[in-house]
């Protein structure tokens, strides 16, 4: 079953991404909302398991082929996290955890303990949370950052560290929005059940005004606390402001839309603007990438034969006002793409996935 609220956040994660995306590797803008749209797609990625495992259970399919397939999902994303890395990103780039890397190690995570009460996987986002400055504090974060780039040396050491708490989506405390969306997902969507959802509008609110409480005090705390604890809105180290407002803010979200919109589904669902950002969720993985080859190659190839060095016009590449209305004919060309693969039913990285893994 589809969920309009889903459908929405996850289109509007992808919009978000890929203005950024365009805005800041374009451009070299450094926009605000620039932190939202990874937490969202992370999140949601929580609730699309959470919903999958229900529609297995209820074909009754056995526990050992549902772990079979949950575990080739994970390392699949796993290994396309690489593949994306070295082909759209630069060779020299294949370890720097992605956003890809991550949802996959989260999807083997989710499958180990998926029977197991939701305390596990709750203190799981607890225990993300709080590593996640304390592994970046050990492992001298700034260090790997010099460039403001993740600039690792390949040793195993390091790269261990770049996927524990160092790198672009490390696993603390970005595993905190799966583990918190499969959570949610698990008390939302109980057939027969009503949805806790006024709670949680609550508690994700709360996240929200605390997380702006901090970034507004943070000018007036001791040197101390700002160098090594509240670091104020970054996404890159993801802050504790950054990671409980956001957090907050798609727990929020889904609570809202899955409160006054899923139940009135079949009233909204043929309207333009919820097919637009179905047909976005259902290719979300595909535009992900496609994206980020139409922006970036160009980039590579420009720089290779007109620059000193490939990443030459990495950021520099066109005025930040240009890069708006780029954005907007990538996403309607994305559109039109994925609109005549699922009318003729093409091949997509989602159905490639599907059929590799069951």
């Amino acid at each position: 079953m589809r969920y309009i609220s889903i459908d929405i956040l996850r289109a509007v994660a992808i919009v978000l991404m890929v203005l950024v995306h365009f805005m800041e590797n374009l451009g070299g803008a450094d926009w605000a909302p620039a932190g939202v749209g990874a937490p969202l797609f992370t999140f949601l990625a929580g609730v699309s398991y959470r919903l999958w495992l229900d529609s297995q259970e209820e074909k009754q399919r056995p526990a050992h082929e549902i772990t079979a397939t949950s575990v080739r999902r994970g390392l699949f994303l796993f290994a396309l996290g690489f593949a994306f890395n070295v082909l759209v990103w630069l060779p020299e780039d294949a370890f720097n955890w992605d956003v890809l890397t991550l949802i996959g190690t989260a999807l083997l995570l989710l499958c180990a303990i998926r029977d197991m009460p939701l305390l596990v996987p709750v203190s799981g986002v607890l225990v993300a949370l709080a590593c996640g400055p304390v592994l970046r504090a050990l492992a001298d974060y700034d260090s790997y950052w010099t460039e403001g780039y993740f600039d690792p040396d390949w040793t195993w050491g390091q790269l261990t560290l770049g996927y524990l708490a160092t790198g672009y989506f490390p696993l603390f405390p970005w595993v905190a929005y799966p583990l918190a969306g499969f959570v949610t997902a698990s008390l939302f969507f109980v057939p027969g059940a009503r949805a806790p959802t006024g709670r949680a509008m609550v508690l994700g609110g709360a996240l929200v005004a605390l997380a702006v409480a901090l970034v507004i005090v943070h000018p007036y705390l001791p040197e101390a606390v700002r160098a090594n604890v509240l670091k104020g809105w970054t996404m890159f180290p993801p802050s504790i402001e950054y990671t409980l407002g956001t957090l907050g803010f798609a727990l929020f979200a889904l609570a809202a839309l899955h409160r006054w919109l899923d139940p009135k589904g079949g009233r909204f669902a043929e309207t333009r603007f919820v097919r637009v950002a179905g047909l976005f969720s259902k290719y979300s993985l595909s535009m992900y990438l496609f994206h980020h080859i139409v922006h970036l190659w160009p980039v590579w190839v420009y720089g290779a034969f007109a620059g000193d060095t490939t990443t030459q016009y990495w950021r520099s590449a066109l005025p930040v006002w240009a890069t708006i209305p780029l954005a907007a004919v990538c996403l309607a060309t994305g559109y039109a793409l994925f609109a005549w693969i699922d009318r003729t039913k093409r091949a997509s990285v989602e159905t490639l996935m599907r059929r590799v893994c069951g």
